[in-house]
């Protein structure tokens, strides 16, 4: 994918970005601005990564249904973007966020809440 002129909150953006959509989607790694802690891990399409850009807020594609959300819009927990990047293969976005309420469907702040494994001795 190829962005060049693209509108963020109302502002243009000129950086030409490539990300690889496998399969049409990108793994989207969610972390909280304030304490660096990941929430959550969700995928993103090209419009749904548009949308993110142009709203300020995450948006994702959801696999079970087939269809675009907004985090946060029938919760009230939305995410409000401080920074994306890309890492060194282009084929992952981590998204810093102001996480308003939690990140988790369950209730949980984040959705890795259940530890499975500690090398603590």
């Amino acid at each position: 994918m190829r962005l060049k002129k693209i509108k963020k909150c109302g502002e243009l953006v000129n950086d030409i970005l490539e990300i690889e959509f496998n399969n049409g989607l990108v793994p989207a790694i969610v972390q909280e601005y304030i304490t660096g802690k990941v929430l959550m891990l969700a995928y993103m399409n090209e419009e749904s990564f548009k949308k993110t850009i142009e709203t300020g807020t995450t948006w994702f594609f959801s696999r079970s249904r087939n269809k675009l959300w907004n985090k946060g819009e029938t919760s009230g927990h939305f995410q409000y973007v401080k920074n994306i990047s890309i890492d060194c293969d282009v084929d992952t976005i981590l998204i810093v966020v102001e996480q308003i309420g939690v990140a988790c469907h369950t209730g949980s702040k984040t959705c890795f809440y259940r530890e499975i494994w500690n090398s603590k001795v």
